[in-house]
């Protein structure tokens, strides 16, 4: 390799490093790969925003946004705990459990969630001052949807029979809590209406947030219902395992309150109608499910050591992702290792499973799905006319695109 393809590979992701030395070795391949290896690092552009000293940059300003999201949980913590305008009696035994239920449960994720409602509501700002009482408010917004994140995973941990979360024992599973998790799922979904009243109660658009968290609420708990009796309810029959199906439970489940949530609360913080977004709602709707596709890949091929977590479809008869691919694709014999072995905690019936999806080469097809998303999204976000909207969309993609956890 010469001195200038050594320079630029050195400056690149590991992966296009490859292509360029195998270039470099066949240089045969070269007019074949070079057009690929030109749209690879036109993403990488696109995603990253720019150059080195941009890239840089940005991520100094997100760790200061990270810090200060995070001591706002503190404040937050601590208002619950001790501030009579929250109207709780407690005692010190009951404060105890319900700062080490908050700990263990609010603040352990990645925290995408929250803080795409101070980086949305940042991008909305471009151009004008946020003070901090402004940028606060963004924090609390985000930190009630880690709250709604955090009870909506105490919950489904227990119907799914979990055993960790975040590279913890879930909740659930301590042996000091047991079932009395169920009411601390539901208390940290309380949590959040009593934040929203205490912060925004005389804003103008009081109203459209509290219907808002409602009606995402609602979604949210119908999307689970949706999950719960497709996997558990009645006989189980593989041959209801339809695209279609999972589009609806994903849609509702997942999409609505990771990805729609976040933005429409940054537009409301900012005094917009979430009537005039609809498509951005739509596009944010997909995306979601782009997630959670990934979300059922990682469970039955990523790494538990970097997911945090050891996947449980199979065993738990989910309606993913890969089950649905593997019902469409399935001759008569793999369709009856599927029927026999899928559902079953028995680690060889797992194995059995993971073998089929192997053979129908579900890892490339998903490769190929992930691809053709991305290439639409992004043909989608650049027809979008408000720089703003095009923005947060893109930092979103950026979050999610070939993520590995």
């Amino acid at each position: 390799m010469g001195a200038l393809a050594a320079s630029i590979a050195s400056h690149l992701p590991s992966g296009v490093s490859a292509a360029v030395a195998a270039v470099a070795a066949s240089p045969g391949e070269v007019v074949r790969r070079a057009a690929g290896l030109e749209d690879e690092l036109r993403e990488l552009l696109r995603l990253s925003g720019g150059g080195r000293g941009r890239g840089g940059a940005a991520a100094e300003q997100g760790e200061q946004t990270r810090d200060r999201f995070v001591r706002a949980y503190e404040r937050l913590k601590s208002e619950l705990l001790n501030d009579r305008a929250f109207n709780f009696d407690f005692t010190e035994e009951t404060r105890q459990w319900v700062a080490k239920m908050m700990d263990y449960n609010v603040p352990g994720g990645k925290l995408n969630r929250g803080l795409s409602v101070v980086d949305s509501y940042m991008l909305l700002r471009q151009g004008t001052e946020v003070d901090d009482e402004d940028f606060y408010l963004a924090c609390v917004l985000g930190w009630c949807v880690e709250w709604l994140q955090a009870s909506a995973l105490v919950l489904d941990d227990i119907t799914d029979n979990a055993y960790t979360r975040r590279d913890n024992l879930c909740w659930y599973k301590l042996p000091t809590v047991g079932m009395s998790a169920i009411n601390d799922g539901v208390l940290l979904k309380c949590h959040v209406q009593a934040i929203i009243k205490r912060y925004f109660k005389e804003k103008f658009y009081f109203l459209d947030l509290m219907e808002l968290w409602n009606e995402i609420g609602l979604q949210t708990a119908m999307g689970q219902m949706l999950d719960l009796i497709t996997t558990h309810t009645g006989a189980k029959d593989l041959a209801r395992y339809r695209i279609q199906g999972y589009r609806r439970i994903v849609k509702y489940k997942t999409s609505y309150y990771s990805f729609y949530l976040p933005v429409a609360c940054a537009l409301l913080l900012n005094g917009a109608r979430l009537s005039d977004y609809v498509e951005l709602k739509n596009v944010l709707i997909e995306m979601g499910v782009y997630f959670q596709i990934q979300d059922d890949y990682l469970d039955c091929f990523g790494d538990p050591e970097v997911i945090g977590k050891v996947g449980t479809d199979i065993e738990d008869y989910k309606c993913s992702w890969l089950i649905v691919q593997a019902m469409e694709l399935a001759n008569e014999n793999e369709m009856k290792i599927l029927y026999e072995n899928y559902g079953k905690s028995d680690p060889k019936c797992v194995a059995e499973v993971k073998s089929v999806y192997r053979e129908l080469d579900l890892q490339d097809i998903f490769l190929e799905y992930e691809s053709r998303v991305y290439k639409h999204l992004v043909s989608t976000i650049d027809a979008e006319t408000d720089r703003a909207i095009r923005d947060i969309l893109k930092s979103f993609l950026k979050k999610i695109y070939r993520r590995k956890k």
